[in-house]
């Protein structure tokens, strides 16, 4: 029996209110955000044709939240409301809200363009914080948009979010933003879930959310959390600038966090421009948007503009193809990686995600499947956010039709039928089958020949496939048997192409100890721990004779990586790979150690970079440093001998004035760099 249209309308409050405790109060949403879209506007469609159906608890009505138990509710000065969302996310949706907006205005064909700040709708959770005199007193969540949640401890573990405004700062200024979490942030917190074998979290988003409300603020202190402001709640003893790109500019002038990807635009053209730009940057952004939003940008056009409900009419967020969506599990294969490590993989019923088709995603491992219940059928909610690879975030609830045996990772590599172990403790599986596997060939060969590695020009991933499949080459040393007639003869290898492969394998036969050493693959060696045990032990010898006590001298090596060095040296297969590859011609360019009589002064110091330097790229800067015996860290400590800050310095830089750490220009780390040579 076809619903009545009021039974529908109760069926979706029902639905949505369930999902919206998932997600704002649980933080353990079931529901991707698009799904959750379709159901809120049609419910909408439903009171805009049914007027009589509004009720005063419909989600359509008011802002979504509720306080926790255990945290202080915070009665909000102004109300922290939502913002209409614009679901058509062509250009029809920018042309829409700027016709809305001239015709409240009552602005006529004649008169100039609207003017809009346009910024990025951030993919986190809202916050208010509260400055007296310029000293933060208290931070709150939205809540339900009049009473939220007091979040102080929290916050003040954010590095970014200034504790003292600089500045003249007003008697009251509440600051509006955004917490959340950076995708590198995000994928590095779940590789060290799954490494201790615990549970790794669903999306940034939920993770920021779960961490600002925790009772503990270690958990918090835990999790990498950033902030960006975009507005503010009540202001005493301040004369607000006139227009939202102003009050930007002087929120960022107190030194509160401000995007930077922000424009005024000229009307609709505008508009859609700065859409399309954004959109073609989305997945190089270091955060997850979902949409952009539009602000008139006139603080009095705002002003007469008003309030619909508890939506302002004067802003509007434009959308972008949602990174979540629902799909069908058809079957779960295995994939063998560079390491052989085995990886299960998702093939999937094709669907459109992150702006793109996607028919496979990452499972990750056998144990975090059995812990998101996935099995072969099940519809299940598939994420991909920027250039992340597609991953299943777990099994749409319901009964399955049938029963489905669960998966178990195969014994043999289902590729060279090797045997496959498992360590002692661990959760991943290997290949034991090492080169021998083509599959481990192929990413062994690439990543030897990777850029940062052994630097091989024109050895890509088609040409690689080639000469594993067709036996040409089976081990690394057989790159260097390769001649011009060889190549030739393979798909779209002419002789030109050919010849500038070899010549570039000749190239690379004298390169740096460090980078011959990340190029052999070695497993926990990544580019600084090659540079590190080049930089101590000077010769390949040295190395491949060290114990695992001498390793331990290597500062930052520790047991594991210690014990994996030793392993990889003592087996006799690796041995015979590295003599095959020095009489091939392949000579290492030994390290300058501690008796090379060229001045290196800054052994022993260690450097942060951040920002934008004038003339420098990030990796040149690196590599001087580098050449003159110092060491380039990601994070600022006690133990930082320098910080080189260039324009747009984040948290880095405050983190150093703060610990009183010395912070040079570009100019001042040449001077450095002229002194140490």
């Amino acid at each position: 029996m076809t619903a009545t249209p009021a039974q529908r309308a109760q069926e979706l409050r029902d639905l949505l209110h369930h999902h919206a405790h998932l997600y704002y109060v649980l933080d353990a949403p079931e529901l991707p955000d698009a799904e959750y879209d379709k159901r809120f506007q049609e419910l909408q469609a439903l009171e805009a044709a049914h007027p009589e159906l509004q009720t005063a608890d419909s989600p359509t009505q008011r802002v979504i939240g509720a306080v926790l138990p255990g945290l202080t509710p915070v009665r909000h000065a102004v109300p922290m409301l939502s913002i209409t969302t614009e679901t058509d996310t062509t250009e029809g949706g920018a042309i829409a809200f700027d016709a809305r907006v001239r015709r409240e205005l009552g602005l006529t064909d004649a008169d100039p363009p609207v003017d809009y700040n346009t910024e990025l709708k951030f993919d986190g959770l809202a916050i208010n914080l509260r400055y007296e005199a310029g000293v933060l007193v208290q931070a709150a969540t939205r809540g339900d948009g009049e009473t939220g949640e007091d979040v102080t401890h929290n916050v003040r573990t954010i590095g970014q979010i200034p504790l003292r405004l600089r500045g003249d700062a007003p008697q009251v200024l509440e600051v509006r933003g955004e917490v959340y979490m950076r995708r590198d942030a995000f994928e590095a917190l779940n590789e060290r879930q799954r490494a201790k074998g615990e549970k790794t979290f669903v999306n940034p988003r939920n993770t920021a959310a779960g961490a600002i409300r925790q009772l503990d603020s270690r958990q918090a202190r835990d999790k990498p959390l950033s902030f960006y402001a975009y507005g503010i709640g009540e202001v005493r003893g301040w004369a607000l600038p006139a227009t939202q790109s102003g009050l930007l500019d002087a929120l960022a002038a107190f030194g509160v966090p401000v995007n930077d990807l922000r424009e005024v635009a000229r009307g609709p053209a505008g508009l859609m421009a700065f859409h399309q730009r954004v959109a073609a940057a989305r997945d190089a952004l270091p955060f997850d948007i979902d949409g952009v939003v539009y602000k008139v940008d006139s603080r009095e056009h705002q002003q007469r503009l008003g309030f619909k409900t508890r939506e302002p009419r004067w802003a509007v967020a434009h959308k972008y193809p949602a990174q979540e969506q629902v799909t069908t599990l058809l079957a779960i294969d295995v994939q063998v990686g560079r390491t052989g490590k085995l990886t299960p993989v998702a093939r999937l019923e094709p669907v459109f995600v992150g702006g793109t088709t996607v028919s496979n995603a990452t499972l990750h491992n056998v144990f975090e499947m059995r812990r998101k219940g996935v099995r072969v059928g099940d519809k299940v909610v598939i994420r991909r956010a920027g250039d992340v690879i597609p991953e299943v975030v777990g099994r749409v609830p319901g009964e399955r039709p049938a029963y489905v045996l669960n998966f178990h990772m195969p014994r043999h590599c289902p590729v060279c039928r090797s045997d496959v172990v498992r360590e002692k403790g661990g959760i991943e599986y290997r290949c034991t089958g090492g080169v021998f596997c083509p599959a481990q060939r192929k990413q062994a060969i690439l990543h030897f020949a990777g850029r940062r590695a052994m630097d091989i020009e024109g050895l890509g991933d088609k040409l690689v496939e080639q000469l594993v499949d067709a036996g040409i080459v089976q081990s690394l040393p057989g790159l260097y048997k390769l001649g011009v007639a060889k190549l030739a003869v393979l798909e779209r290898m002419a002789e030109k192409s050919a010849q500038n492969l070899v010549d570039a394998l000749e190239k690379s036969k004298t390169p740096t100890l460090a980078r011959f050493l990340l190029s052999l693959g070695i497993r926990q060696v990544g580019e600084t721990t090659a540079k590190d045990l080049a930089r101590h032990f000077g010769t390949l010898d040295k190395l491949m004779n060290a114990s695992v006590e001498q390793l331990l001298e290597v500062p930052d090596v520790g047991p594991i990586v210690a014990a994996s060095v030793h392993t990889f040296f003592a087996q006799q297969h690796n041995v015979e790979v590295i003599e095959q590859l020095l009489a091939a011609g392949v000579a290492p360019r030994e390290s300058e150690g501690e008796g090379d009589d060229r001045p290196r002064r800054l052994l022993g110091k260690t450097l942060v970079l951040t920002g934008t330097l004038p003339t420098l790229t990030r990796d040149e800067a690196q590599a001087l440093i580098e050449a003159a015996g110092g060491k380039v860290s990601g994070s600022v400590s006690k133990k930082t001998s320098y910080v080189i800050a260039g324009e747009e310095a984040g948290s880095k830089l405050e983190k150093a004035r703060t610990l009183g750490v010395p912070v040079l220009d570009e100019a001042g780390l040449q001077a450095l760099l002229l002194a140490a040579g």
